[in-house]
């Protein structure tokens, strides 16, 4: 019964789906200008956020009422197909691949996906002619699994259209860790002396020979990395370009493996999305709204949080800025974080 009134959208749950997608495959989604994402998000009615760009894979969060999030997925399988069709028009291959989407579901909903003895998961492969195979292993960091459908187009809707049942009728249980994909290249920020690399959403102590870097360009050595000509760090002048940041004593040197001679100053913004249980979201805005304030000036990031959702046990929390910026005000919310989870009290 459940299903019927899924299927016809009577069932008016707003529900969050994540998609991991390689960066082809999103600038796809995306299309000329960002065209194509917007037609999608104004002709589901579904919010469609995008991860932010420098890593080999991105995650597609689809959230909306159950009925917004099938038109979506729709437009993204008919767009997929499309590129097929196309991509094969000059080429030799005379058998039509299927159109592939990899969902990713927390591992505490996997169970119920395959159900006893593998009986959901085969119910599910016969009813709607599509391929579904859930990875044994949970993707790095976190506690979320993969779960890639093929078919044709038709095929995958229905087949979304019956996780959507199982992920309504079974809820995860407890915390989940949500994966992020990792950075093509790991950035390094520098704060009071100490090198820290972005690993997921946590900043990790870096090896000391990256502090050493950072005292060298702090002197202001020409340093070349990769045998290149220009140095690496800009002068502290260049440094404090972080709007209304006045931290230039704490200069804090985003770095980059893959650093461009004649790079810009500011690098171009950028927006990255964390989700965070509603239980650990108070001591990252602390009392009226201090801390967040604090993180916001330090990172010179903007930081928006945003409201509870009824019936989701999370926040999330949006933040713009330079990838140096986004990577500082992550590091800081994470500190908030750790701080709260181990008992050591306020940063």
């Amino acid at each position: 019964e459940m299903e019927s009134k899924v299927s016809e959208g009577g069932l008016n749950v707003t529900l969050t789906i994540r998609l991991l997608m390689h960066g082809k495959e999103v600038g796809s989604i995306i299309g000329k200008k960002g065209e194509t994402v917007k037609k999608m998000r104004e002709e589901s009615g579904a919010r469609i956020n995008i991860s932010e760009g420098n890593c080999p894979e991105r995650i597609v969060t689809i959230t909306g009422p159950t009925d917004a999030i099938f038109k979506a997925f729709a437009m993204i399988a008919y767009k997929f197909e499309e590129d097929i069709t196309n991509s094969m028009s000059n080429s030799t291959a005379t058998s039509k691949p299927p159109v592939t989407l990899r969902l990713v579901v927390p591992a505490s909903q996997c169970g119920s996906l395959i159900g006893k003895g593998g009986s959901k998961i085969k119910e599910i492969r016969e009813s709607t002619g599509a391929q579904v195979q859930v990875a044994g292993d949970m993707l790095p960091n976190s506690t979320e699994r993969a779960v890639t459908i093929s078919g044709t187009p038709d095929a995958i809707i229905q087949c979304v259209k019956q996780i959507c049942v199982v992920m309504l009728e079974s809820p995860p249980k407890g915390a989940t860790i949500p994966y992020r994909p990792k950075p093509a290249s790991t950035p390094v920020i520098f704060a009071g002396g100490q090198a820290y690399t972005i690993q997921g959403q946590y900043a990790i102590p870096h090896p000391d020979q990256l502090t050493k870097l950072h005292q060298l360009a702090m002197q202001q050595t020409p340093f070349t990395p990769l045998g290149q000509t220009t140095p690496a760090f800009p002068d502290h002048g260049d440094l404090d370009h972080g709007e209304g940041c006045g931290h230039s004593s704490k200069a804090l040197i985003t770095m980059f493996p893959c650093i461009c001679p004649g790079l810009d100053a500011s690098p171009p913004a950028s927006t990255h999305e964390l989700t965070i249980p509603n239980d650990l979201i108070g001591c990252i805005i602390g009392r009226q709204g201090t801390k967040i304030n604090e993180i916001r000036q330090m990172s010179g990031a903007q930081i928006k949080i945003a409201n509870a959702t009824e019936g989701s046990s999370e926040r999330q929390i949006t933040i713009t800025g330079t990838p140096a910026n986004i990577s500082l005000a992550q590091y800081l919310i994470n500190a908030r974080l750790t701080s709260e989870v181990t008992g050591m009290g306020a940063l």
